[in-house]
């Protein structure tokens, strides 16, 4: 059965004609309607390998990747979406040595909203992510696509977005910007949310710190393209993903971010080729792909008060359908049903449903994802 029909058969009382166009086609058995029981035994993995949307931008994503030419760059990002592993840590397995290089990004007042024990998230082993690039939230729990596979589906919007603007920037302007490194700045700009934001016991995602002054995934991320050796126009660019180098200010935050990624990897940012020769701006002529890698991240702009709306029905919808106290609302119980229908549905398609049909048509949808007890 498709999904389209298999929704509309489900939520013929809300009328929820929005969601049916805005979600692709799966079968009833792809998504399997569950009672919330069930979501209580699924693990992150388990949501987003059952989620239609986020196989379909995975799939995309890999497809984008493999479109880059150069070969050495094509092995590495796919390298990395396959074990998102914060290999750049294991020159830092020791205090003594992870003290050091605290040390310099405090000189750097890299460091002042962490303390050295909330530095470097836990890791097992830095040879593997302790989630999948696939599994990954897309932000904080409280933020844009925070679901099991909400990294999967912000990068594909993100992606779509640098390659749609550098297709018109040709167009329109005979522009040629170098395609390889506008798929990989974006494809990579969040490729350490899986570690960072890992998931917890509680259903939840780990809480993010910061460091210089962005979220410490943003650093990170670009200190692990560094040390895998991917080359300074691609990590420049990626770390503009937060910030664009338009007006001294804005290119500050960038600077601070790939000094910050330099000392973490052991290098020097001019050598590297990350900074000019003066150490203090971005290498000039300062190249476009690094607007297009800061325009392509903005899918923040409306997913992140969408989520926050679309949160807060979920905690009234959990309380009233689902009969969830203030307690459950805290813990695994709530996380776990909320994990699921968004990694099902999406965050934005039932936004979609709330702003066009209301309150009532979303309770529906939810409820014909997640059956009450």
């Amino acid at each position: 059965m498709e999904r389209r029909k298999f929704l509309q058969l489900s939520l013929m009382a809300g009328g929820v004609a929005a969601l049916q166009a805005a979600l692709p086609k799966v079968s009833a058995a792809q998504l399997r309607t569950v009672v919330l029981e069930e979501c209580l035994d699924l693990s992150p993995l388990d949501m987003a390998e059952r989620s239609e949307i986020v196989m379909q931008s995975w799939n995309f994503l890999r497809r984008a990747a493999s479109e880059i030419r150069n070969a050495s760059l094509q092995e590495a990002v796919f390298g990395i979406l396959d074990n998102p592993a914060p290999t750049f840590t294991e020159p830092l397995s020791s205090e003594k040595d992870r003290k050091e290089v605290y040390h310099r990004l405090q000189v750097e007042g890299a460091v002042d909203e962490i303390s050295f024990d909330q530095f470097l998230p836990p890791v097992e082993d830095p040879r593997k992510s302790p989630w999948p690039f696939l599994a990954g939230p897309g932000s904080g729990y409280q933020s844009h696509h925070a679901y099991p596979g909400g990294l999967v589906t912000h990068t594909a919007v993100n992606t779509m977005v640098s390659l749609s603007l550098y297709e018109h920037y040709k167009t329109v302007f005979d522009f040629n910007l170098d395609r390889d490194v506008v798929i990989a700045s974006q494809l990579l700009h969040d490729l350490h949310k899986p570690w960072v934001l890992q998931w917890q016991e509680d259903g939840g995602s780990r809480t993010e710190r910061k460091l210089a002054g962005t979220g410490e995934h943003h650093v990170y991320s670009v200190a692990e393209s560094l040390h895998r050796g991917l080359s300074a126009e691609v990590c420049v660019a990626q770390a503009c993903a937060h910030n664009h180098p338009g007006f001294p200010k804005d290119e500050e935050g960038a600077v601070c971010w790939l000094k910050a990624a330099a000392i973490l990897t052991g290098k020097d940012p001019v050598k590297a080729g990350l900074l000019d020769s003066n150490g203090k701006t971005l290498p000039v002529p300062r190249r476009m792909e690094n607007f297009v890698c800061h325009l392509g991240d903005h899918d923040w702009v409306l997913t992140v008060p969408a989520a926050k709306w679309v949160i807060e029905e979920m905690e009234r919808i959990a309380v009233k359908d689902y009969g969830m106290s203030e307690a459950d609302l805290k813990g695994r119980r709530f996380n776990q049903l909320r994990n699921y229908v968004f990694s099902q549905a999406s965050i934005m398609a039932l936004y979609h449903v709330l702003s066009t049909r209301g309150s009532d048509a979303l309770s529906h949808t939810v409820r014909s994802i997640v059956i009450p007890a």
